[in-house]
């Protein structure tokens, strides 16, 4: 079965047909980037257009840099502030003029990567970091997702975390992969120390470039592997969302 998954990130918007059955993308993604400011009316414009690179009828899933429920995005971290408390799901609806579920980009990536990645068959507490623009999080207790966690924003030595520790940091800092491991490692204790999870996922574009920075982290007990859908969990687990709502689990 194939379902559409838009994954809707800080700097780019990334979509395409998912093929359930593998758990990967039956074709090659169609990106946009992400307009500035990233307000509803204009990423709502943005999604519209990579669902129609491909021509695409039927249901939809949209993944969101926020907080998200039952279809109301309720904070905007790194888009337009407009998004705070927007029926996300109706306005991208009708705007694409197909059935819309939307969730928190995190958690999409996190089912995604429970379902059909390196989080496969793992019991205990797993956690999906995803670095980018910001840092995204997935909590899993025995494969069950706590929605929305937002560990990103956990304050870490006076400052919010993913202003610290995220992609965006290490390239506006213009940081070597040695300097910007210290402040992820610094960040996983942290985690680490008020979740105690047996392994940790790292997701995220940085993902494909895990050997530059996985083996400059020491000291974290949980162990921790680089996402294996990468960057395209977040589309992969939208389109997993939606096929759930059609289905009703």
């Amino acid at each position: 079965m194939e379902i559409f998954g838009v994954d809707i990130g800080g700097s780019g918007i990334k979509g395409a047909p998912v093929d359930l059955d593998r758990g990967d993308l039956a074709q090659e993604r169609h990106k946009v980037l992400t307009p500035h400011p990233a307000t509803p009316d204009g990423v709502a414009g943005c999604v519209a257009e990579v669902v129609g690179h491909f021509d695409w009828s039927g249901p939809i899933g949209v993944t969101f840099p926020g907080v998200v429920t039952d279809g109301i995005t309720r904070t905007a971290a790194n888009v337009d502030k407009g998004w705070i408390d927007t029926d996300a799901r109706a306005l991208l609806a009708e705007r694409i003029g197909q059935p819309v579920t939307i969730l928190n980009d995190a958690d999409a990536a996190g089912v995604a990567e429970m379902t059909f990645g390196a989080g496969k068959g793992r019991t205990g507490t797993v956690i999906l970091l995803t670095f980018g623009t910001g840092i995204g999080s997935a909590v899993f207790t025995d494969g069950k997702l706590v929605p929305n966690t937002e560990l990103g924003h956990l304050e870490l030595h006076g400052h919010e975390a993913e202003k610290h520790a995220s992609t965006k940091a290490k390239d506006d800092g213009d940081l070597s992969w040695q300097h910007w491991a210290h402040r992820v490692q610094k960040y996983l204790l942290h985690v680490e120390m008020l979740f105690s999870p047996e392994l940790f996922i790292i997701g995220g574009g940085v993902s494909r470039k895990a050997d530059k920075f996985l083996p400059l982290i020491e000291k974290v007990r949980a162990e921790i592997v680089p996402a294996q859908l990468q960057n395209n969990a977040g589309i992969v687990g939208a389109a997993m969302a939606a096929a759930a709502t059609r289905t009703g689990d």
